[in-house]
């Protein structure tokens, strides 16, 4: 097991890592070797066979050779079998997810990843897992391609929208681990990260056991602006009145907005609302309809919340 890393891979953190390093190196030392047996034999034979000065005669070459062809067609062929087989099968484990595997529920939009717990629990860019168990993935994206790349799983899937993909891991050892979206989805696309979180059997009970609860310690408006860092609204709405690629939450509550198609709305609770459900109701004016739903990923009581937050915020 890599716990340190080389200078081509980050430390291995999964049951797949393993196998699909070594198939890399087995072909990156193959390049290596062939590389540097046929660079080598056209600079050896390019001096050992170079026209000399004077020299004007000619030598018939060989019209073939059996046993150089016969091995240029065998050894290759050999190799490519070994490594077709060995990929296979490690696509294949990769591929079928164990049944003992908890199922996750893997949601990408511009520009977070949202993850859904059997028991109803849901976080933003952060997944926790217990060590030593299979995670099945089960992902979809709310509006273009994204792709789940976490380096030191050695994993990586497309996340399509209007239809569900499925992968599979099983972590080594708890820590972090970083997630990132490997497919270009638009401005923020670089920021796009998120973490994967590996604990113990016992803490990971334990953090579900906390976050049934989440919020219940706290008054509304102060989970609300905890959920905006967690749930993504700070990607695209900024609480000091500058524009992002959503507006501000500064000072709207109570005043009107302006939508496209020239109408304006007093922005009430319903509107804030309606707004995280329903995003694409009410467009303001300005802006371009690329925010999600939140419909399905956020509980009444973080609807509550978030809108407790937005109502407390001061004039721009």
């Amino acid at each position: 097991m890599d716990t340190t890393g080389t200078f081509l891979l980050p430390p291995s953190a999964s049951t797949m890592a393993g196998e699909t390093d070594a198939l890399f190196y087995f072909l990156y030392y193959l390049s290596i070797f062939f590389f540097i047996l046929i660079t080598g034999g056209v600079v050896v034979f390019a001096i050992k066979f170079r026209r000399k000065k004077g020299d004007i005669s000619t030598t018939k070459g060989p019209s073939h050779n059996t046993v150089l062809e016969t091995a240029w067609i065998v050894v290759p062929l050999i190799l490519v079998m070994i490594i077709f087989v060995w990929g296979f099968k490690g696509f294949m484990k990769q591929s079928v997810v164990p049944k003992d595997a908890m199922e996750i529920k893997v949601t990408a939009q511009k520009w977070f990843w949202s993850f859904s717990y059997p028991d109803g629990t849901s976080t933003a860019n952060e997944l926790v897992v217990p060590a030593g168990k299979p995670i099945k993935l089960l992902m979809s994206s709310q509006d273009v391609i994204h792709s789940f790349f976490v380096p030191s799983f050695r994993l990586k899937r497309d996340v399509l929208p209007n239809r569900y993909t499925v992968t599979w891991f099983e972590a080594l050892r708890p820590g972090d681990n970083i997630l990132f979206c490997a497919e270009y989805c638009g401005t923020k696309h670089s920021e796009m990260l998120g973490k994967i979180k590996v604990v113990s059997d016992r803490e990971f009970k334990e953090w579900l056991d906390t976050n049934a609860n989440a919020g219940a310690d706290m008054n509304p408006a102060d989970y609300g602006a905890k959920l905006y860092t967690s749930r993504g609204c700070v990607t695209c709405h900024s609480v000091d009145g500058s524009t992002g690629n959503g507006p501000s939450f500064l000072g709207v509550f109570g005043h009107e907005v302006a939508l496209k198609g020239g109408t304006t709305i007093v922005a009430d609770e319903n509107y804030i609302r309606e707004s995280i459900l329903n995003p694409q109701s009410k467009v303001v004016a300005g802006f371009q309809p690329i925010m999600p739903t939140y419909q399905g990923l956020l509980k009444d009581r973080d609807v509550d919340a978030l809108v407790a937050y937005i109502k407390s915020l001061g004039e721009k």
